[in-house]
């Protein structure tokens, strides 16, 4: 076993050389050293006045061009965080010029919807606030699987206003895509929704290309939300070409690979079992963390020359793969909000571009990026294959 342990730590040790090289940055810390975000010569300066934040297109929706996922505080990582924090931060990141806020009805279930609700009461009318619907609950709040009926959308979509303490949502997805339903009755009630306007924009999350396609032909996709980082690729096999196709937003979700890509996180990081989903995923394990450690060098030098940690960089270059694309990093920290802000500022030049990439293509990321069971509710063409469960062989599937 002693043998065993000092090979293991060996092979971290020498994954993490090149990390020790680099000038600035520290590989545990996943911040550069001597790094201030408020230096006038450093590309990361923090320029987060409300008026200065820059903005995307989702469709026809214009947002800020980083939102914030409202997850983390009451769902799947540890440790949590009180109600009254999560305002407070929430509130922050308003006070730094972000107005696009990402939640769902199953994160806490319930919590995360009510928390934002009030949160950004004092200023609902000037923000963006997307929430998701397609899971059903039981009367004791017990996940039941998915429900995509019209008459449950209908229930989930009165819910999550009263939640959200609102009259409209801005953007409602549908959070995984149901077999059982046609994707077509989902974009009819949807449209209706909008009609009505208790709704603004159609999204899908977990979505497929051909389901996008079937869903879009109904009622217009504004947005499509897709786990997509710098170790997760899935959706550049067919989605983003699909997005690109048909003028849909793409909002990353983990753009930060859970954490992972912020280069803090160790083989020998503990996660709470109880309370940390991270604890069973396949990426997580302390193997796999070992091997894929090697991921956070190449962060970290192209960090080195554009004064960033590798956080930054690797929010830099979702930014820097399309315009449509607005990556929503979770955090419950105002330092960590403050970071990534400050990658607003931060532009990859063509060859950093390529040396991420070049560097990417020469390492393998050990582990699933989800369990069996949570990845069989994401629509196939989510990830690496060609199909959607959602087709019900009335669309002939695209070609890769």
């Amino acid at each position: 076993m002693s043998e065993n342990k000092n090979w293991g730590r060996r092979k971290f040790l020498e994954a993490s050389a090149l990390a020790m090289a680099v000038p600035f940055i520290s590989p545990f810390a996943g911040v550069a050293k001597g790094f201030s975000g408020r230096k006038e010569n450093s590309p990361a300066a923090y320029n987060t006045a409300p008026s200065t934040l820059p903005t995307r297109k989702l469709g026809s929706l214009e947002v800020t061009a980083l939102g914030l996922g409202c997850m983390d505080f009451c769902h799947v990582y540890a440790p949590r965080t009180s109600k009254e924090d999560e305002i407070k931060l929430i509130r922050q990141a308003y006070d730094r010029g972000v107005t696009f806020f990402d939640t769902a009805i199953n994160y806490g279930p319930f919590i995360s919807e009510e928390t934002v609700g009030e949160a950004v009461a004092p200023f609902r009318d000037k923000v963006i606030v997307e929430t998701k619907f397609g899971y059903a609950y039981d009367a004791n709040g017990k996940n039941i699987g998915l429900d995509s009926r019209p008459e449950y959308i209908r229930k989930q979509t009165e819910d999550s206003l009263r939640r959200l303490k609102t009259d409209h949502i801005d953007v409602f997805y549908q959070h995984r895509v149901d077999p059982k339903v046609p994707i077509e009755d989902v974009a009819g009630t949807v449209k209706d929704l909008i009609q009505e306007g208790k709704v603004l924009h159609f999204g899908l999350s977990g979505a497929g290309a051909a389901t996008i396609r079937r869903a879009h032909a109904v009622q217009p996709v504004t947005a499509v939300q897709n786990e997509y980082s710098f170790w997760t690729r899935d959706p550049e096999h067919e989605v983003l070409p699909v997005c690109e196709e048909l003028g849909i937003g793409f909002v990353p979700w983990s753009p930060l690979g859970m954490g992972f890509l912020s280069g803090t996180i160790t083989p020998y990081t503990p996660f709470d079992e109880k309370l940390d989903i991270r604890s069973f995923f396949p990426r997580f394990t302390k193997e796999a963390r070992f091997n894929n450690w090697k991921i956070i060098p190449i962060l970290q030098e192209i960090g080195a020359r554009v004064y960033a940690t590798p956080a930054q960089v690797a929010l830099a270059w979702l930014l820097a793969k399309h315009q449509w694309i607005v990556p929503i990093p979770g955090t419950t920290n105002l330092k960590h909000l403050e970071q990534n802000l400050a990658t607003l500022n931060i532009k990859l030049s063509e060859e950093d571009m390529k040396q991420l990439e070049d560097g990417f293509a020469q390492i393998t990321i050990q582990g699933d990026r989800a369990p069996e069971a949570v990845a069989a509710n994401i629509d196939l063409g989510a990830n690496l294959g060609t199909s959607s469960k959602g087709t019900h062989g009335k669309t002939p599937l695209p070609k890769k």
